[in-house]
């Protein structure tokens, strides 16, 4: 695994090394080991899968708040997403900034996201499907989110939704906790 660190603390992008031969290739798409080795403590709780059929379908952007964050590894297994992160961590050198990558089926990359970062993405393909591994359990009590168009983070999506959620669409503005 190839980790690339992003403009976000803690925050990184993963690539696959394949091992390739004529019948395809093999490579390694998560390892405690080289997770820690890159500053990443991370045990999966729960994995969790979301189908989506239509091209600009817009999740997010979702945390889980303290005492139980959640932090995750986040992969695209069919079609294509523009993912996002936004780093909500009071304190850290990065806060309310945030970093988007394409993620596919193709290239197969991943973003491995520290908890207090909110995440969310929107689908650049028809039948897009994203698999997360969580590194906390789910606390329904403890969801929240920030609005996707929050002028606070001024993410550049690269289309504007067509679909999304009246929870995701109305969340308040986001007021900075310095």
């Amino acid at each position: 695994m190839k980790f690339t660190k992003t403009n976000i603390a803690g925050v990184d992008l993963i690539e696959l090394e394949t091992h390739e031969d004529n019948r395809g290739f093999f490579a390694r798409s998560f390892c405690v080991d080289e997770l820690g080795d890159n500053g990443h403590d991370f045990a999966v709780h729960q994995a969790n899968l979301s189908f989506n059929h239509h091209a600009g379908t817009l999740r997010g952007m979702h945390y889980q708040a303290a005492p139980v964050g959640d932090p995750k590894i986040v992969r695209c297994i069919a079609g294509r997403i523009f993912d996002v992160v936004i780093d909500l961590r009071a304190g850290s050198p990065t806060y309310c900034q945030w970093t988007g990558a394409e993620l596919s089926a193709k290239n197969r990359k991943s973003f491995v996201i520290p908890e207090g970062c909110a995440h969310g993405f929107i689908t650049l393909d028809d039948k897009s499907e994203v698999m997360y591994l969580m590194g906390a359990p789910f606390e329904a009590n403890l969801a929240a989110g920030v609005r996707w168009n929050d002028p606070a983070f001024a993410i550049d999506w690269p289309i504007t939704p067509s679909l999304i959620n009246d929870r995701d669409a109305n969340y308040p503005d986001y007021e900075r906790q310095e």
